[in-house]
């Protein structure tokens, strides 16, 4: 089998993979049908720019072939609004969102002079040519200023949403963070594959551009078929967050400009506060719940959310996902030294503790005590 039958068979593959995930996306039931339409129309996107690979006789559609090369402006955006949706529980897209499709019609009409306007051997000969032209340096200029400005847009997301999921939450699983972190690196790597690959178009080893386009072909599988691993064994992956809430130092900047009421107090009034927070949750032990949120501990003690928020993160200097997992540990450490509690397995007390998996718990317990929760257990 020769390099371009190869690459053929594993452009295919992919493609038929990609279509394959779209249409499981489009039709499983979910809560979240936005963010798996989204990425359905993202992998729908890929799948036709790896189309790519096999089409050689493109005479009578070039048009076509040309407005393919453009549609890949398309796809960092919905990857950018896939995190959007994803990340947050609350995300609508708006007509403000239209606007990042302004650089696939921009560079539509760069192109409509000398390419969609000419007709027969202009057009063919503008084609023939087009490594050369202004029109494609733009593109391929465009192409990369693009991808990079969506990688940074979505890190800053995952930032903002870790932070606010730690203000907020109690949840042990940091799924969608390391699934979206996850997909941008290996979308970033990817990439300087791609880019690394398009360089030698222009240099002595021009030769290998075709062994080059068949590690991309073969990396776009194995990226494919990674999505679908996750899809399958992971169905039900993400749970965002609202993204309305405040994190701790935007209430405090906002009360000490005075644009919303006060949240400062009193020094004693803070101790007070934080004594019979800790009260409150050694007596009736909330934190239980896996799923407890800041909001929903808030209405346990009758205190605004946002004023409870400033205490924990602030007063506190401790995040609430952390603040909450302290008891969970302290528990877990009282149980594993309880010797008539010695038959219990270790997932089971992280389930009675109020974590949700195991490899969360080992973490926090390892943070928070310098052992993993057996080493602690023979050692007492």
């Amino acid at each position: 089998m020769d390099k371009l039958s190869f690459l053929n068979g594993i452009a295919w593959t992919a493609i038929f993979v990609s279509l394959l995930l779209s249409f499981f996306l489009l039709t499983v039931k979910t809560k979240n049908k936005l963010a798996n339409r989204l990425f359905a129309s993202f992998l729908i996107l890929t799948a036709i720019d790896l189309s790519g690979f096999f089409i050689y006789d493109i005479s009578d559609s070039l048009n076509l072939e040309v407005f393919r090369w453009t549609a890949c402006l398309l796809i960092m955006p919905l990857f950018y609004l896939y995190a959007l949706a994803v990340c947050y529980i609350d995300f609508r897209l708006q007509l403000k969102h239209l606007l990042h499709i302004i650089p696939f019609i921009v560079l539509n009409l760069v192109l409509t002079p000398r390419f969609y306007l000419a007709e027969g051997i202009d057009k063919l000969r503008f084609f023939d040519a087009h490594n050369q032209m202004p029109e494609m340096y733009f593109l391929r200029i465009l192409v990369e200023v693009q991808y990079f400005f969506y990688i940074i847009l979505v890190f800053l997301v995952l930032k903002k949403y870790k932070e606010i999921y730690l203000e907020n939450y109690a949840n042990a699983s940091a799924s969608t963070y390391k699934w979206l972190f996850q997909m941008t690196v290996v979308f970033l790597t990817a990439h300087t594959i791609v880019i690394c690959k398009n360089l030698l178009r222009y240099t002595n080893y021009d030769g290998m551009f075709l062994w080059a386009n068949v590690v991309v072909g073969i990396v776009a599988l194995l990226i494919t078929c990674w999505f679908v691993l996750k899809a399958l064994n992971y169905p039900e992956l993400f749970k965002g967050v609202n993204s309305k809430l405040q994190l701790a130092k935007e209430i405090l900047h906002i009360s000490e400009t005075g644009v919303s009421e006060t949240v400062k107090i009193k020094d004693d009034l803070i101790t007070q506060q934080i004594i019979l927070l800790k009260d409150y949750m050694a007596q009736n032990e909330p934190y239980l719940d896996p799923s407890l949120t800041i909001q929903e501990l808030a209405n346990q003690i009758n205190m605004p959310a946002r004023d409870l928020s400033v205490l924990i993160n602030h007063h506190m200097d401790q995040h609430f996902f952390d603040f909450v997992n302290e008891y969970r540990i302290q528990k877990a450490m009282n149980i594993l030294k309880n010797p008539s509690k010695k038959d219990l397995t270790i997932l089971e007390i992280l389930y009675e503790v109020g974590f949700n998996s195991k490899s969360s718990f080992n973490t926090s317990f390892k943070k928070y005590t310098q052992k993993t929760p057996t080493a602690y257990r023979n050692n007492s």
